[in-house]
């Protein structure tokens, strides 16, 4: 039935105008796209009556070719239940009859008006007189009708408790998705349809996959190689080491010119059938359009409300790239990724976005494995294109998308909290939110317990999760809580994972704990490693330069620049070239430090790069170039937190304190107060910058002649030297210390902390400036 020009329907607040296209709610619009707006016009026609698909397609589509009809016709539904305020589950207007159509739900008059009004109880013609005779049979009708509705109710209500009862899965279980058993003889579709899969079923809040780096820790318990197929008997085996419900077993295989798509899954114990679905591509290119038919049919039939499948059901040739075999080099990316680490996965990701140049998920986890090896450019770089293609990722890869473009882009660790709460609340079962917000935001607020809460919940959420455990170790070391962090250290080795950034921590513990010979094995053992011999020679560094062995540290950190130049890691060498630069310009030689700083510069302006250099600058006198870069860094990171409540503002009030201004150093400080304990994003890979703002603000009090004050700001630096670990002025604060106690004339604890800084030094180079003055000083005392 064609609507009437000029009709207009009405039901419950709605308004709905076809010649206008207009959709009213008490008077006023309602914002709907086209396509919805046409699909409720035809349900409106057909109202009580299951208007089919093919129905719909020929009605709204007919004078195109859609490949994606189905995932189309998913989205034009959500839009329409959205703008009416409709359910899924209890629906109260637009019903999905399975395999079928939709439906929409109030009974409909047969007279045809220029205005129709749809009820929601009883819908007779207004105005309309009936001849008496009439009256009964026609109150007989609609008792008949009220006693059918009862009866299809109390049906309906008895197949969806029927349904509930059936669900193949519950909101606690774990799946493992298997290798696609391909016949086809065509390489494209293998491990690129398996990740085509992950991509559609992640997108579900209900199911939970289990994650290729766990897949890779149970392979390895089982003696398998890590590039293991996962056929049948394998994927099997996994599910049952994992504890989860089924194994998803996916197969493609050629009809002639077609493809017929299959998916089962079945219980790991008894190898039982729990649920199975089968689609038909007509070609090639259809294949992934399929694959998005068969997710959906899938998350409905294992337990998945309608609600949730519709809401959360990107096409995936939206949500990644139509093109396979990009597709199938991003799959082997991130593969890779897991199997190899960041460096070795850096080709394919570039590839698959060769292939696709708007393939956001590539551009991401490029972005991804760049920040991870210290490249934080061209990280920056790539997530900014990620961002830019955010419309072709899925809702739950547009939070990671989000969070990590305001974590590598523009710094704003405020926006990263919140991307990473909304999508806890969309997706609680997810390990990334809590692992984002315990690894990088509450460390960078100086908020431990937080993190440590935060870490704990991604690792129980994923008990194989490499990088929670890393990260939970971590927050315990920034609370000087050793013990616990060797013990979470053990409990991932216990479980063979091991994270990238896990190859320093123990050398941290083991400095932190005063241990020389768990240093010196913990460097041998990362020394045997070749993807983290540089960082540990740069780690060994700063170690040396704690207790004053400037000349091995000068060795050490060039070796560490120089193997990163040869990887070809500019970023990575700048920036320790940088913490080199400050080791000259905390400790002993000026013009050393400004070369060093120059020759970074040249590698990389990187916001970290700019910070130390311009610190090497300031602490050596040349106030010039370190106002130039501070004033750079506030024009290109002007939202960054740590360049707005770590960076500048110990830069100002160095720069201050150079002109002989105490009071206006201490002045701008005050805004870093409320980060003053946090590890900001320079200790991350350039172990330098925590608790500036706070050592600073010491020596801004002992110019000011406040030494009573001043001991109170070094003091809390030795309060918390797993948040400073081998950071230049975890040493210095103790000669710090000293200076105010003998400013407040308190001989004794003056001698005292004279003495911890000279004990600490006592094999110390005996030309370095410092501790020449530290031993004057200390003579004086006597």
């Amino acid at each position: 039935m064609e609507t009437p020009v000029g009709s207009i329907y009405e039901f419950g607040p709605f308004e709905v105008r076809p010649g206008s296209g207009e959709l009213l709610k008490h008077g006023r619009r309602v914002k709907l796209q086209d396509q919805p707006f046409r699909l409720l016009v035809v349900l409106l026609e057909n109202a009580g009556q299951v208007v089919t698909r093919e129905q719909i397609q020929s009605r709204i589509w007919e004078e195109n070719t859609f490949v994606d009809f189905d995932a189309s016709l998913r989205v034009a539904v959500r839009k329409l239940r959205e703008a009416l305020g409709d359910d899924a589950e209890n629906p109260r207007y637009i019903e999905t009859v399975p395999k079928r159509g939709y439906r929409f739900l109030a009974p409909f008059p047969s007279a045809v008006g220029s205005v129709q009004r749809i009820e929601e109880t009883e819908a007779s013609p207004a105005g309309r007189e009936a001849p008496a005779k009439s009256e009964r049979p026609e109150r007989w009708h609609w008792f008949a009708a009220l006693l059918l509705l009862i009866l299809i109710t109390s049906a309906t209500g008895a197949f969806l408790s029927l349904a509930h009862k059936r669900r193949v899965f519950t909101e606690k279980d774990t799946v493992v998705l298997a290798d696609f058993a391909n016949s086809t003889g065509d390489p494209v579709f293998d491990g690129t349809l398996r990740q085509g899969l992950t991509v559609q079923l992640e997108q579900s809040p209900f199911l939970s996959l289990i994650s290729d780096e766990r897949m890779q820790q149970v392979l390895h318990s089982m003696g398998q190689p890590p590039d293991a197929r996962l056929d049948p008997q394998i994927g099997r085996e996994v599910c049952e080491r994992t504890g989860s419900a089924a194994v998803l077993d996916g197969s493609i295989a050629s009809l002639g010119s077609k493809y017929v798509l299959g998916l089962q899954a079945k219980d790991c114990r008894t190898g039982k059938v729990l649920a199975a679905e089968q689609v038909q591509a007509d070609r090639k290119e259809e294949v992934l359009n399929a694959l998005d038919q068969i997710a959906s049919k899938f998350r409905s039939r294992v337990g998945e409300s309608l609600t949730t499948v519709e809401k959360y059901d990107t096409p995936l040739a939206e949500a990644t790239t139509p093109s396979l075999e990009a597709l199938k080099a991003y799959s082997a990316g991130l593969k890779i990724h897991s199997q190899k680490g960041s460096a070795a996965a850096l080709p394919l990701f570039k590839h698959a976005i060769a292939l696709d140049p708007k393939f956001a998920m590539a551009y991401a986890n490029l972005g991804h494995a760049y920040g991870e090896i210290g490249e934080s450019d061209l990280s920056a770089e790539s997530m900014s294109k990620a961002y830019q293609f955010q419309d072709r990722a899925s809702d739950r890869e547009k939070f990671f998308v989000t969070a990590s473009y305001d974590f590598r882009v523009t710094g704003n660790l405020e926006k990263v909290e919140q991307a990473c709460m909304a999508w806890a609340q969309a997706y609680p079962r997810d390990y990334d939110p809590p692992g984002i917000l315990g690894g990088v935001v509450y460390p960078a607020f100086g908020k431990y317990q937080k993190a440590v809460e935060e870490s704990s919940k991604a690792v129980e959420l994923d008990p194989d999760f490499a990088i929670g455990y890393n990260d939970l170790a971590f927050d315990y070391v920034f609370l000087d809580r050793l013990g616990q962090a060797e013990k979470t250290l053990q409990l991932a080795s216990a479980r063979n994972l091991e994270a990238s950034d896990a190859l320093v921590l123990p050398y941290d513990i083991a400095f932190l704990k005063g241990d020389q010979v768990g240093m010196e094995r913990e460097a041998a053992v990362e020394q045997a490693k070749s993807e983290s011999e540089a960082q540990s020679w740069y780690y060994q560094a700063f170690a040396m330069a704690y207790s004053g062995h400037l000349r091995q540290a000068r060795t050490m950190a060039a070796r560490a620049t120089d193997m990163a130049q040869q990887a070809d890691q500019p970023e990575r060498a700048a920036l320790w070239g940088t913490g080199a630069a400050l080791l000259e310009a905390f400790l002993a030689d000026p013009s050393a430090a400004r070369k060093k700083a120059k020759a970074a510069l040249v590698l990389s302006k990187d916001r970290e790069i700019e910070y130390g250099a311009a610190l090497a600058f300031a602490l050596t006198g040349d106030t010039a170039q370190a106002q130039t870069l501070a004033n750079d860094l506030q024009r290109r990171f002007a939202e960054d937190t740590s360049v707005k409540f770590s960076y500048l503002p110990t830069l100002r009030a160095l720069l201050a304190l150079d002109s002989g201004e105490s009071s206006r150093a201490i002045e701008l400080l005050q805004v870093a107060a409320p980060y003053d304990l946090g590890a900001p994003r320079s200790s991350y890979h350039g172990i330098f910058g925590p608790l500036y703002p706070v050592y600073f603000r010491g020596e801004a009090l002992l110019a000011a002649h406040q030494g009573p004050q001043a001991a109170a700001e070094f003091q809390k630096i030795l309060d918390h030297r797993g948040t400073v670990v081998s950071d230049p002025i975890g040493a210095l604060a103790r000669l710090q210390l000293g200076r105010a106690f003998a400013m407040s004339g308190d001989k004794a604890r003056a001698k005292s902390a004279y003495e911890n800084f000279l004990t600490l030094w006592k094999a110390a180079d005996p030309d370095i400036p410092i501790f020449r003055e530290a031993k004057q000083e200390y003579a004086r005392l006597q």
